[in-house]
């Protein structure tokens, strides 16, 4: 058994150390042991874990839990991108969010967390032509988690959403990879355009609590957006921005801001 566990550490890190802390919760919460062994240690994989735990939120009477996770695990079967993504959002998570202590927390309580997992999912329904139970699944995500991600928008990994309240990103919005935002915000158009017409997101950006990014406009990576920012206008990289509308106020101040979350303005 030893010999077993050390090569699931080697070979799979986070699904390992997830397994480890389902166990410690067990022996410190037995109450919710029920929890723990249905939704993760009863699993041979992440992948299967989070099929169990995202058909029974996003169930409903319309559509059983059941067909739902067959739905789900087809689509982790067909693309392992979307484990691979799954796991480098909980890294992600764990690293940055202060709140997290365990990497097993985002799976069994982290909204923001569970909502990105159930838009990759309809992502994938989306690029293989079954739009409509795409917006199903949007649409119960965005009712269960209050996180509305249009299917066809595109999400890098490694990404963190604090809190999760309120998050809206539209259909041709582009999110890069090791992005970091906060509740409120959102990514959408400024009219009834058709088209090409979401915020383009590179890599390592932070938006702050509240802020909205209009337009099919480009933010350059590492930029600061800070909280309650409104962004009209393509910004270049490594920047921080702030106010309403929202102008350059200097630097990023660091190069990876979406990792460290140092959302304080300083005096340039």
């Amino acid at each position: 058994m030893a010999k077993q566990l050390q090569k699931l550490a080697e070979l799979d890190p986070v699904w390992s150390q997830i397994r480890k802390e389902a166990h410690e919760l067990v022996e410190e919460e037995p109450i919710l042991g029920g929890l723990i062994h249905s939704g993760v240690l009863h699993h041979a994989s992440l992948e299967k874990t989070l099929s169990y735990r995202m058909s029974l939120k996003l169930a409903s009477d319309e559509m059983p839990t059941q067909i739902l996770r067959e739905l789900v695990d087809e689509a982790y079967a067909n693309d392992p991108a979307l484990g691979e993504a799954a796991r480098a959002d909980i890294v992600a998570v764990f690293e940055r969010d202060p709140a997290c202590h365990r990497m097993i927390q985002p799976v069994l309580f982290f909204k923001g967390y569970q909502a990105v997992q159930a838009n990759r999912v309809a992502n994938w329904l989306w690029r293989h032509d079954r739009p409509a139970m795409a917006y199903f699944v949007q649409m119960r995500a965005s009712e269960v988690f209050g996180v509305d991600i249009h299917p066809g928008a595109r999400i890098g990994k490694g990404i963190m959403i604090d809190h999760a309240h309120s998050i809206v990103i539209g259909e041709t919005a582009v999110v890069g990879d090791n992005v970091s935002m906060l509740h409120s915000v959102t990514l959408g158009g400024t009219g009834k355009a058709d088209g090409d017409r979401h915020p383009k997101i590179e890599n390592g950006v932070l938006i702050g609590a509240g802020a909205k990014v209009l337009g099919n406009i480009r933010i350059g990576y590492c930029t600061r957006i800070a909280a309650g920012s409104v962004v009209l206008q393509d910004i270049p990289p490594c920047k921080t921005v702030a106010g309403v509308p929202a102008r350059i106020v200097g630097e990023a101040g660091c190069s990876q801001p979406s990792q460290t979350m140092d959302q304080i303005l300083t005096e340039s």
